[in-house]
């Protein structure tokens, strides 16, 4: 509905990205074949005009035009998808459940937004723990949830333009899940045909009151996975998120990622 469909056939910016993990402790990784949308989580403006497309694995879209004159007040609409084994219900993610995944991504119109990746934690299934982008001022950076902060934009001196096309991937190793050998996740953003990580970066330890149920060291039990796009409400827009060459791929230990038709690198430790 919005965006053109020949960017399904052009080949993923991330094909020169290397993206592998090795496993931790045995979990059920969910196999994801679908996506479910998410829309309206917060609704700061809801006589805004939302539109979507959902192609899952090729291209899932949203777009959402607040374009009244003054600008709306209040914070911001947001949005999610999140990666599904039935196209109903999101796939739940667990503290032992190796998995790494990317898309190509591309935020365009004239609007204040972000939209990134999505690792949200238990607490904050549809909000926090993101690898985000923005416009206009094009920071590059992962945070919120349980995720280690990196900033691309603040180590790389990277920013991103509107209308680009950026790639991002995540990929999340479990390892013991322990003091000694906590979890580990590494976001990759490739722009510009240049690839830029932040390397395996270590979580910290999660409430020890919390556990059970939801673990320590890691993700944590009962997370979701996939994707964002928040609009802000503060500037009149009408901004664009789309997200395309969708690619997930849980355990086993060692993984090759297939994008475009490219093999991506396997890194070993």
């Amino acid at each position: 509905m919005h965006g053109s469909l020949k960017k399904l056939l052009t080949v993923s910016l991330l094909s020169v990205t290397c993206l592998t993990f090795m496993a931790g402790p045995a979990g059920a990784t969910p196999t994801p074949n679908s996506a479910v949308l998410n829309l309206r989580v917060f609704n700061d403006f809801p006589s805004s005009t939302l539109s979507f497309t959902d192609s899952y694995p090729g291209l899932i879209s949203i777009a959402d035009n607040n374009t009244s004159t003054p600008p709306p007040p209040g914070f911001a609409n947001l949005h999610n998808w999140q990666f599904s084994e039935n196209n109903f219900t999101p796939a739940v993610f667990n503290n032992p459940d190796g998995f790494a995944y990317s898309s190509n991504l591309t935020i365009s119109g004239s609007g204040s937004a972000e939209a990134g990746l999505l690792v949200a934690p238990w607490w904050s299934q549809n909000v926090d723990g993101r690898l985000n982008v923005r416009i206009p001022d094009g920071e590059i950076a992962a945070f919120g949830g349980r995720l280690p902060f990196f900033s691309f934009s603040g180590t790389f001196g990277i920013n991103y333009a509107a209308g680009d096309d950026i790639g991002l991937a995540v990929s999340y190793d479990p390892n013991s899940l322990s003091m000694a050998d906590p979890a580990t996740i590494e976001y990759r953003v490739t722009y510009n045909s240049v690839v830029y990580s932040s390397g395996p970066l270590a979580f910290d330890e999660g409430n020890p009151a919390e556990d059970p149920p939801h673990g320590l060291w890691g993700i944590l039990n009962d997370a979701r996975v996939g994707g964002y796009y928040q609009a802000f409400n503060g500037t009149a827009g009408s901004t664009t998120a789309e997200w395309t060459n969708i690619a997930f791929v849980p355990e086993p230990s060692s993984l090759l990622l297939l994008l475009g038709g490219v093999v991506l690198a396997r890194r070993r430790r």
